[in-house]
């Protein structure tokens, strides 16, 4: 499964599932990891086994995002966009 390959909308390029899988800094599953697969696998069942009942709803229904971090990654997408 960690070989399904898709495109990410955060970074811009193709990645496998087991990056998404554990991307964040403590090796947890990206944030957005339940947006982007439900449509190849049944990805909230598969966490749903692989984490803890609290790990599983804090990925499921993350706090809202930080605006300030929401502003820098928009701003990277479009420096990204320009320069390609």
């Amino acid at each position: 499964m960690d070989d399904l390959e898709r495109r990410c909308p955060r970074l811009g390029s193709m990645v496998h599932f087991g990056y998404c899988r554990a991307c964040e800094g403590d090796r947890r599953p990206c944030f957005k990891v339940l947006d982007c697969w439900w449509e190849q696998f049944d990805v909230a069942d598969y966490f749903r086994q692989q984490l803890s009942p609290e790990a599983f709803q804090r990925l499921a229904c993350p706090p809202p995002p930080n605006k300030v971090a929401s502003l820098v990654d928009l701003i990277r997408q479009a420096q990204e966009r320009c320069k390609g």
